[in-house]
């Protein structure tokens, strides 16, 4: 296939034009670098090379200004909006960038569509001032203010572009608007030297006056890239601009117009596929990819063009292994890599002038990829010895003392880089930036070869605060961190790092933007929705819609026109074409397929191969997970039996055998996170805790009504010691923690009462044992090896002489819930019968060790369900029985032994591995 740049090289050799003497200007650089690849294929003997420059740097030449970053002119711009502004009416920094933005891009499209500025911005203060009710005398301040802003816009454009005329710089516009007045000037002093525009399509005004007044003068050719199918369609957006070109511009009454071209028309194989989500189209690239390696070891003269450029990572990641040269036109944006990640958490920290630090804040911080290397001192990890401190005592707030308090001095130097001073001033904080950029250097620089792609993420940081140090030197607008963030993000948001590799060999993936001029064999476009490809209806100017289209400004249709050329372009002389699309509609990154597939479609010029691609999904088949019973395991068993089962382990294995397993044979514990609210656990604790200290004194004594009044009075304390014993750190002086703490004292306050009433019914309790330890022995014949039981009674009691052992439990219980039919269920049914499993196996404890003689009862207080009572374990006939035995005999006991010792024997038994049950 032939190119456009080499048909436009071609047509300048027939014409006889001298290459070394012409200048070429393309609409991007990229398309540059293919041009000047294209030179020797036309021109077979040796010569000067033309220069070949984007139209934005033949305009910055005009203009002799020098282009600066946007950043910069919002700074350049507050120094403007400081001396015309009352300083009581002044925005402070960060409120000004928020809308200065907007008004920059106004001055910018006034600037390139050669709008007269006064003219314009009268206009829109007089269709405010019509808005406002002009005729109003009683003003209020805020409209006064709001009609003052756009009173004031002339004089902020012409201030602002005055003082940076002095300057000798400039935003885009006004670089055009520069050169256009510089034209005249340039053509006289170079009356002899040739232009030659080519690829070019939307032009603004500025570039059609600088690129007609070259070819009236006879210094320049232009060469459009542009498909008779679209000309001849007045409906077709693919040549709107064109088509304007033809009729509207003088130059063209006379002479030719090169060119409309027949390619579009030729036969192609174009491919849709609608996938689900963005990482599908990405996945599926390399799938293309692969397929077309098969006939193109090499992939030359293929293309991928992203249409959403945030998919060239997961692109990137889906390439084949195969593919050996590769180039990537877009730079990786800096905002992706992780050290970004690292500033944004310290920004996040900072911006709220605030002396302590909320814990996930810093241990995100601490425990960042580049930082934690830097705790490491001297061969111990400090932070470690950090974070679980502040996860062990509930820490949810701290400062910079704390944190040095807490890793003992020992890591001073970074803790003070991460946290210290930055409040104190913007210089400070760039310090610091800086400082702890060098200190992940110096770490980094000891393996080198391991780490080269992060040192030059360090460098391209580096060079960003470099930046943003120079600006604030230069022009100290900034006052606190949000104000510095604010202007970090900007930065960051514009710069990359770039990519090496060959520019002419192999793959090329690149933005839709750089495949200007560009022609391939093969093209895959992806993200072809709506809200990408055309990027759909925005509207971020001051400037009204009609006042836009009265003075020829763009408008969304221009813009969706551009798009429509762009994508239209690609496909002209391509012959393999696969366009993908999002089948997900997302409102947020782009809507449904774009009306550029359904154009493709009905227009007739091709045959199409659309399809819908959904991806491979393996069937996932939920294997249960099972332990095999080696012979370590057999032992670990075995001394697990020695030490003891409790009541709680053994209902665990009968809830899951796998959690039984991790828990109590692995020792595998929960991780302690802080507990920003109290947990139930630890409320659980607290009442447990407080009524031992309250009963434990009263062991072997009957309860009086004025010995539990003397407790109540005794509830503040106590409640109050034991949260700060188990919270530690943690704050129970506000919000949820508060309401919990409340509810720990009405629990206690509420079983104390309710012994009260109990008490003056008549009823007679004495204590008999609190916290009561239990460990016996249990006589298991098929069993070689000793097994124990072990268990603490959360209370004893005497009740009008009937003995009870009773557990609390804080959460809500009911009687069925401690009541059964079949003794066979205790083991098998988690839910409905721990309870009774929990209070048979201490009750059979009690009496194993000869605490207690039978009968007895057994049951639990439920401290949310305390006007029940105590509620008892009972036996019933049938599920539908209201009769139940409440007393624990010797034949309950017996029972409970067979099912105990089935349990025990199942879980020792190295015939029968451990099996996770379904949830």
């Amino acid at each position: 296939m032939t190119t456009f740049i080499f048909d436009v090289l071609k047509d300048l050799q027939n014409s006889h034009v001298n290459f070394s003497k012409t200048t070429f200007i393309l609409p991007s650089k990229r398309a540059g670098i293919f041009l000047k690849h294209q030179l020797p294929k036309v021109i077979q003997q040796t010569i000067f090379s033309p220069q070949i420059i984007s139209i934005e740097e033949f305009v910055e030449d005009l203009s002799l200004l020098k282009s600066v970053s946007n950043t910069e002119l919002i700074f350049e711009f507050y120094n403007t909006y400081k001396a015309l502004t009352e300083q009581e009416h002044l925005d402070t920094f960060e409120s000004f960038s928020k809308w200065a933005q907007v008004l920059l891009q106004d001055f910018n499209e006034i600037d390139r569509y050669l709008i007269p500025q006064e003219k314009i911005f009268n206009y829109l203060s007089a269709i405010q001032d019509l808005k406002h009710w002009s005729l109003e005398d009683n003003k209020t301040d805020l409209v006064k203010n709001y009609l003052s802003f756009w009173n004031k816009l002339y004089k902020y454009y012409h201030h602002f572009s005055t003082n940076l005329l002095e300057k000798n710089i400039g935003y885009q516009g006004l670089i055009y608007r520069e050169a256009v007045n510089n034209l005249e000037s340039y053509i006289q002093n170079n009356p002899e030297k040739q232009h030659v525009f080519l690829g070019f399509n939307a032009l603004n005004s500025a570039e059609e006056t600088i690129i007609q007044e070259l070819l009236q003068n006879d210094l320049a050719k232009i060469y459009w890239d542009i498909d008779a199918v679209f000309m001849d369609k007045p409906q077709h957006d693919a040549a709107l601009f064109t088509r304007q070109h033809k009729t509207n511009w003088p130059y063209f009454k006379n002479n030719t117009f090169n060119w409309i071209t027949q390619n579009y028309s030729k036969e192609k194989n174009i491919s849709i596929y609608g996938i689900p989500k963005n990482i599908g189209q990405a996945k599926y690239v390399g799938e293309l990819l692969n397929g077309l390696q098969k006939t193109n070891s090499s992939l030359q003269n293929t293309a991928v063009v992203l249409g959403d450029e945030s998919l060239l990572i997961p692109v990137l990641n889906s390439l084949p292994k195969s593919i050996e040269s590769l180039n990537i036109t877009m730079g990786f944006p800096l905002k992706s890599i992780p050290l970004a990640s690292l500033f944004e958490s310290l920004f996040h920290l900072h911006k709220t002038t605030s002396n302590s630090f909320y814990y996930k804040d810093v241990v995100n911080i601490i425990s960042h990829q580049f930082i934690r290397p830097l705790f490491h001192i001297e061969n111990t990890d400090y932070a470690s010895k950090i974070i679980e401190p502040i996860d062990a005592n509930n820490i949810v707030y701290l400062n910079t003392s704390r944190l040095i308090e807490i890793s003992n001095n020992n890591a001073n130097t970074i803790i003070d880089l991460l946290f210290s001073n930055w409040a104190t001033s913007i210089d400070n904080a760039l310090n610091n930036c800086t400082e702890l950029i060098l200190n992940i250097k110096n770490y980094l620089d000891n393996d080198k070869q391991s780490n080269l792609l992060s040192l030059e993420y360090l460098y391209r940081f580096n060079e960003l605060f470099n930046e943003l140090r120079r600006l604030n030197v230069k022009h100290p607008h900034l006052y606190d961190i949000s104000s510095l963030y604010g202007v970090y993000k900007e930065l960051l948001s514009t710069e990359t790092l770039d990519f090496q590799g060959e520019p002419l060999q192999g793959l090329q993936i690149m933005g839709m933007l750089e495949s200007r001029v560009l022609d391939f064999e093969t093209v895959i476009i992806t993200s072809v929705n709506e809200g990408v490809l055309p990027s759909g209806k925005s509207n971020n100017s001051f400037i009204p819609f009609d006042v836009k289209l009265e003075n020829n400004l763009p408008t969304y249709k221009e813009k969706d026109a551009v798009y429509t050329y762009h994508f239209y372009r690609i496909l002209q002389r391509a012959k393999n074409i696969y366009i993908l699309y999002n089948t997900e509609a997302d409102v947020l990154t782009g809507g449904e397929k774009s009306r550029f597939i359904t154009q493709l479609e009905l227009e007739g010029v091709h045959n199409i191969n659309h399809q819908i691609i959904t991806p491979h999904v393996p069937i996932v088949e939920n294997k249960l997970n099972i332990v095999k019973k080696t012979d370590a395991l057999k032992n670990q068993i075995i001394t697990l039996a020695e030490e003891g089962f409790s009541p709680s382990s053994l209902t665990s294995y009968i809830r899951n055998p796998i959690d039984f397993y991790y828990q109590k044979i692995l020792k595998i514990k929960e991780h302690d996170d802080v507990e920003e609210t109290v947990a139930a656990n630890t409320l659980g604790t607290v009442v447990h805790n407080t009524l031992e200290d309250f009963y434990k004194p009263l062991i072997g004594q009957f309860l009086t009504i004025e010995i539990i009044k003397s407790l109540k009075l005794q509830i503040e304390e106590i409640v109050t010691y034991h949260f700060k014993n188990e919270y530690k750190e943690g704050d129970i002086t506000k919000g949820k923690n508060l309401i919990i703490f409340e509810i720990a004292k009405r629990y206690v306050s509420n079983f104390l009462d309710l012994e009260i009433n109990s008490l003056k019914e008549g009823n007679k309790i004495k204590i008999i044992a609190i916290e009561a330890e239990n460990e016996v022995s249990i006589n298991i014949p098929e069993l070689n090896f000793p097994v124990r039981l072990k268990g603490k009674v959360d209370r004893v009691e005497e009740y009008n002489g009937t003995t009870r052992i009773i557990d609390y439990k804080t959460g809500g219980v009911q009687q069925n819930e401690v009541e059964i039919v079949n003794w066979e269920d205790l083991n098998t049914d988690y839910k409905k019968y721990s309870k009774s499993f929990q209070v048979l196996a201490y009750a059979y404890m009690m009496l194993a060790s000869k605490q207690i003689e039978l009968p007895v009862e057994a049951g639990i207080i439920s401290f949310k369900n305390l006007s029940s009572g105590l509620l008892k374990f009972g036996k019933k006939d049938s599920t539908f029985s209201r009769n139940k035995d409440q007393l624990i005999t010797q034949e309950t006991i017996e029972n409970f032994l067979v099912q105990l010792k089935a349990l025990i024997i199942e879980i020792c038994n190295p015939e029968m591995d451990f099996i996770e049950k379904e949830v």
